[in-house]
């Protein structure tokens, strides 16, 4: 039977991936499978695979047709997700498609992958579908 698995990000410097995204989200760089190409993170809480980091020489596409979206509660929450983002190697994108009174904010890893961090309090944000 076939099943979903998770996100894979293609990135240019997989170790500072690594240490982006397990300082972002909850999760531990597992040595399974681990290569110099490849890098699956884990859920901390032991609670499975998250998310894949696999080498590319591709660049980041400006507008993604497929992103993470990153929740937060509220929106005081939010804005310190990102501030704490941005402080980790994220950056603020200057995205051209926010609809009226969003509930997200757009930002960039540092390999320049865009994902979203979106104010579930605040949802939908009336774009009629994912954020980009």
């Amino acid at each position: 039977m076939l099943r979903l698995g998770y996100p894979v990000i293609g990135v240019t410097d997989l170790p500072r991936a690594v240490d982006f995204w397990t300082r972002a989200l909850p999760l531990v760089a597992s040595e399974e499978w681990a290569s110099p190409t490849w890098r699956t993170l884990d859920h901390r809480d032991g609670s499975g695979r998250a998310l894949g980091l696999m080498l590319s020489t591709s660049p980041a596409e400006p507008h993604p047709r497929l992103h993470l979206d990153l929740f937060t509660e509220t929106a005081a929450e939010q804005q310190a997700e990102v501030e704490r983002l941005i402080a980790l190697g994220a950056r603020a994108v200057a995205w051209d498609s926010y609809p009226p009174e969003p509930d997200f904010v757009v930002l960039a890893d540092p390999d320049g992958n865009v994902f979203c961090v979106v104010d579930l309090s605040h949802a939908p944000s009336g774009s009629g579908g994912p954020a980009t």
